[in-house]
């Protein structure tokens, strides 16, 4: 290698150097929980040197570039030295902060960065403060620059730098030099996987031969939480044989043959129904600002007499506290698997859904946003399982694999637009045109409208409402009175009489309080309405994931589905229970007591008071409720790892 690229050897070196030296100490402070032997320790650091390589690789590849993009008149200038002093410092200081994190983080997890490390990005504000309590920050940071500006003393009295900036290596040369760092890191990228280190069944082993930096990459990717390391669990085929009894239900024919396969038969006994469906979910609407449930306020009068001219789930409790998570819930009707929603993942395609379910009726289904659903993966979830796209297309496209049509919301289409998407009343104008096309071709239509105006900064069309804007209170009046606008236009239109409207929250507006998970903050409603049945109220606990098997039930459909939720009108008191969790906190509330399972692999027990307001940890052996919970978790997290969960 020319001396032209002494700088980017010698951080190679002190890379390499160093992670074998964490790897060694790691495995020294681990020795007692593995079995010695040669083979072993041979994979262990021989794995690591390949994972640490591709790590080396894809910090140096833009200085790579940078090392040929140079002309060679321009080596050694101040522009040379500057940006080579600045990406050398960068890099320094990442790699140096990454290896001193793997010590705390090995010690509280036992294992290298995951997606606990990619958690810990989303809520900063809280690591931030429970570093600043745990350490001397300010001495941590001195250290660390200690640490880089000795690296670059060392660089000088080596004459690294000299090397660097004297020798004018030809553009052929250097040409060569990038083209094999490139040819290598996209290597890495597309072709080594961060699972080829799980060899073992030891999971020490299995740590031990990965690179920490390279497996926060891999978890930044894969957006998951591998339940069976981190979780209690059971053997699989107990918790599959657990969660069948669970699931089945009087109408019900278990027809999966495969241990993991919870396929059933639904039967009615009454003839089917076709109504169109249109399924309104709320941004950030929680139950109490109801006057249902003693909102003195009088900002939901329009979903408040809604509710009482259809079926009312008034004990109903959403899955987590995000938007993805409750689309997750609705279509997939499965419980919030740990780390990311599906809706983020990779992978996600062709998985069963409600779409599978209306297409065995041959409905057509539509998703339609006010914003761009390039956000948040939604378009490549959607898109990949059944759906038309309606969003506000600001040019990003689908991906190539997703095949699904994409309808774009025009800007003759829009009145009022802030930053998350169009306004309430625009996205149902939008929705009665897309219900009238499908009417007028005869086409049976399921839409999927999420809505937006809940949102900070809470703007909407002026005049609108009787509150100024930019308070939640104001934003939750305006969804209200956008609702109740949509629902009268629609009673004049042909297809209304046969269109069963479904309105639901996905997720409540706050989820913060005094324990990681708090019941009452996934306090949702829930109704059916304008389905020809009878009004009334149903208080039996239930889950975000029963809603669309109820209203298929409500639509007296047979069908088959491997969908977790179950028909709330058949549901027996003994099976009423609600599915909650977080990125790593999960949990069934039943019987007035939350288990919850985290990913320490501890269970604990919470008593919770009649209002849910209250939640007390206590003490208590009860393998039913701890069984239940572990089986539902740990067979939905791995029928999606493992693929089961797609047609």
């Amino acid at each position: 290698m020319p001396k032209r690229y002494a700088v980017l050897k010698n951080f190679a070196n002190f890379y390499m150097l160093t992670s074998f030296s964490i790897r060694l100490i790691l495995y020294i402070i681990s020795f007692g929980s593995m079995e010695f032997s040669i083979l072993s320790l041979a994979k262990i650091f021989l794995l690591g040197f390949v994972f640490d390589l591709g790590m080396v690789l894809f910090f140096t590849l833009l200085y790579s570039l940078f090392l040929v993009l140079i002309p060679r008149k321009l080596i050694g200038s101040w522009f040379d030295k500057a940006t080579t002093y600045f990406i050398l410092f960068i890099i320094l200081l990442i790699s140096i902060f990454s290896f001193l994190a793997e010590f705390p983080f090995w010690e509280e997890f036992g294992v290298r960065f995951n997606f606990i490390a990619v958690d810990y990005l989303i809520y900063t504000y809280e690591v931030f403060e429970n570093i600043n309590q745990s350490y001397p920050i300010p001495l941590l940071i001195m250290g660390i620059l200690l640490m880089v500006f000795g690296l670059f003393y060392l660089f000088y009295k080596r004459k690294v730098f000299q090397d660097t900036f004297q020798d004018k290596v030809k553009f052929s040369k250097r040409i060569l030099v990038f083209l094999f760092t490139l040819v290598f890191t996209l290597f890495y990228t597309f072709f080594i996987k961060n699972n080829f280190a799980e060899w073992s069944s030891n999971l020490y082993e299995n740590e031990l031969s990965k690179n920490g930096a390279f497996s926060f990459v891999a978890a930044f990717r894969s957006n998951e939480l591998d339940f069976n390391t981190f979780y209690p669990k059971l053997e699989d085929k107990i918790a599959f044989d657990l969660i069948k009894k669970e699931l089945h239900q009087n109408n019900q024919t278990q027809t999966g043959k495969a241990f993991w396969d919870i396929k059933r038969n639904s039967k009615s006994d009454s003839a089917e129904i076709y109504p169109n469906v249109i399924l309104i979910c709320i941004e950030s609407f929680s139950a109490d600002f109801m006057q249902r449930f003693g909102n003195t306020q009088n900002i939901t009068p329009n979903i408040d007499k809604i509710a009482k001219e259809s079926i009312f789930f008034t004990n109903m409790y959403a899955t987590g506290t995000r938007t993805v998570r409750g689309m997750e819930a609705i279509t997939l009707c499965v419980p919030p698997t740990p780390g990311n929603s599906i809706v983020r993942r990779p992978n996600n395609d062709n998985i069963f859904s409600v779409a599978d379910i209306f297409r065995q009726k041959q409905y057509n289904s539509f998703f339609i946003y006010g914003g761009d659903g390039y956000f948040d993966n939604m378009n490549t979830f959607f898109g990949g399982n059944g759906f038309t796209i309606v969003d506000r297309n600001r040019g990003n496209p689908l991906s190539d694999n997703i095949k699904s049509e994409r309808i774009n919301i025009e800007d003759n289409e829009v009145k009022f637009e802030n930053a998350w998407g169009i306004a309430d009343e625009d996205i149902f104008n939008k929705t009665i045109k897309i219900a009238d096309k499908n009417f007028k071709e005869k086409k049976r239509f399921f839409n999927f409208i999420m809505t937006t105006s809940n949102h900070k900064p809470y703007t909407f069309p002026e005049k609108a409402i009787d509150l100024p804007q930019g308070t939640r209170e104001a934003a939750v009046k305006y969804t209200d009175f956008a609702i109740g606008k949509f629902l009268h236009d629609v009673q004049k239109k042909p297809w209304f009489a046969n269109t069963v409207f479904v309105i639901v929250a996905d997720h409540c507006a706050s989820s913060a309080g005094k324990w990681e998970i708090n019941i009452n903050k996934h306090h949702i409603p829930a109704m059916i309405y304008n389905s020809k049945h009878k009004a009334v109220e149903i208080n039996k606990l239930v889950s975000q994931i029963d809603l669309m098997p109820t209203v298929f039930g409500v639509l007296n459909w047979n069908y088959s589905t491997s969908l977790y939720g179950k028909d709330i009108q058949l549901m027996k008191p003994e099976e009423e229970r609600a599915l909650i969790g977080n990125y790593r906190t999960l949990g069934i509330y039943k019987n007035n007591i939350f288990t919850e399972i985290n990913d320490r692999k501890q269970v604990h027990f919470y008593t919770v008071n009649a209002k849910n307001i209250e939640m007390k940890p206590v003490k208590m052996k009860n393998d039913s409720l701890k069984n239940t919970t572990i089986s539902y978790y740990q067979t939905a997290s791995y029928r999606f790892k493992e693929g089961k969960m797609k047609n």
